[in-house]
Order: structure tokens, then C-alpha cells, then sequence
């Protein structure tokens, strides 16, 4: 049987699929969009074979929905583990062809491995900022300044936001399915 991306469950608060509170403190504000942001790619890409994930859907761009899952997994790990944490690791996904921060590089044949690392990535990043104040800043590599974590998570939705506008437009190119639970056309 081929592997395909599985249906995710969304998270729900109090019934509502938008996983959050409209009233709520800040840091549950926060963790909520995100993990909304992180659910809806992984809903792009539920039931799709690997072929289909790795499959340029919007020529003459060569964005993929499994470039796009890879790409998200290295700008969490950037974000989250080795720029706020200062934790001294690599790349998610290295060797030639890699590319553009994960785009690039897509094989059909390792989407199943590359799905598995995007959630580990996720875990990860999750188990380095709990319990640290969304007032804790580092100095950014890139920006050349003080940056909080705060700004993180607000950095991570706007890029979350970003590309699954590129993933709805590449699952309905891909099979006609659009919505947030698509369901091929």
C-alpha cells in the first residue's frame, strides 16, 4: 500500500475548529494561530500520494506542496531551536540539491521521512520554548538586532500565513480540491 499524507485532527477549543480562544492571554493567542497555521498545511497536503506532493503544480514555478512542509520545518528549526535557543545544530534537510531553506531538493520518494521530520521539528521546537517569557530576546544573525520571542511567533505565523496561500493554490491544482478539510474534486 502507498503511503499518502494522513488526514490531520484539527485541534479544537470549545468545538470551534480555529483552535483559538478569543479571549485568552497572549501566549495561548500565540500558540494557537501557529498551531492552527501548522494544522492547515498538513490539511493541504492530507490524502496525497507522494508523487502528488512533489509535483510542480503552478508552472514555471517549481514551489511543491512537500517543498513547502520541508521549507516550514527549517525556518521552525531557524527560528525556534537555533536562533532563539542557541541550540548548536544544522539544517533539517542537508546534501546537495537541498536548496532554498528545504524548497528545493524535493524527492517523491522521501515524503513519508520528510513528513516525519517536519513534525519532530515541530515537537522540538515546541519543548524549546515552553516555559521561556515571550519577553526573552537573543540577537538575531540575520537582523542584526535584539529580537524577543514575541516576535518569533508572530514571525512564524506571517510565514505560515504566506505559504498556505501558496498550498491552497497548489492543492487545487493538483486534484480541483480547495477549503480547509480539501477532499479531492
Amino acid at each position: 500500500m502507498t503511503w499518502t499524507a494522513p488526514r490531520i485532527e484539527r485541534t479544537t477549543v470549545d468545538g470551534d475548529q480555529l483552535n483559538v480562544p478569543s479571549t485568552a492571554d497572549e501566549r495561548v493567542m500565540l500558540e494557537g494561530w501557529l498551531r492552527w497555521h501548522r494544522e492547515t498545511l498538513l490539511t493541504k497536503c492530507a490524502g496525497l500520494t507522494p508523487a502528488q506532493l512533489a509535483r510542480t503544480a503552478a508552472e514555471p514555478s517549481g514551489l511543491t506542496l512537500l517543498g513547502l512542509v520541508r521549507h516550514m520545518a527549517e525556518i521552525e528549526r531557524w527560528w525556534f531551536r537555533r536562533s532563539f535557543a542557541g541550540e548548536p545544530i544544522g539544517d533539517v534537510f542537508t546534501g546537495p540539491g537541498d536548496g532554498d531553506e528545504g524548497i528545493e531538493g524535493v524527492d517523491a520518494a522521501h515524503a513519508e521521512r520528510d513528513f516525519a521530520a517536519f513534525r519532530a521539528e515541530i515537537e522540538a521546537c515546541e519543548a524549546a520554548v515552553a516555559g521561556r517569557g515571550l519577553d526573552e530576546t537573543f540577537v538575531s544573525v540575520t537582523r542584526g538586532r535584539i529580537v524577543s520571542l514575541r516576535w518569533v511567533y508572530l514571525a512564524m505565523i506571517q510565514e505560515y500565513a504566506r505559504h498556505n496561500g501558496h498550498a491552497d493554490l497548489l492543492r487545487e491544482r493538483t486534484d480541483g480540491a480547495t477549503g480547509d478539510y480539501p477532499a479531492p474534486a
